[in-house]
């Protein structure tokens, strides 16, 4: 089993590398470790999840706007082919949503021990 610290610097690593879901991933099971976040910790995890998203609604818009293109052009077998890969990206974006939405209600708002730490997280 990893320690949370070794877990915390591994989310700190990968941080610096801008590998955000590796980053989210570590911080993920710091806070399954069902203990209250340090200021710290709980920033990575904000920044982590923040990026991860970040990133897909980025894709999500590039592929919109080639989807629209695309729509325009009438080529099916190409129209079809960009959808299905909106969808896959707004999937991915779902999921990663329902995982943070189970952090919170599984793990981080119950103990947070200050209110400041809930405000924080909300």
């Amino acid at each position: 089993m990893v320690d949370r610290e070794q877990l915390v610097q591994k989310a700190r690593l990968a941080e610096q590398a801008e590998r955000y879901d590796d980053m989210a991933a570590a911080m993920k099971s710091v806070t399954e470790l069902n203990e209250a976040l340090s200021n710290e910790e709980r920033n990575l995890l904000s920044v982590a999840y923040k990026n991860v998203v970040g990133a897909r609604r980025s894709s999500w818009r590039v592929i919109s706007s080639i989807e629209q293109k695309t729509s325009a052009d009438g080529n099916e077998k190409k129209i079809e082919m960009v959808r299905a890969y909106r969808e896959k990206i707004e999937k991915e974006l779902e999921a990663v949503c329902q995982d943070v939405l189970n952090l919170l209600d599984n793990f981080l708002i119950k103990n947070c021990k200050e209110a400041a730490s809930v405000a924080a997280l909300l």
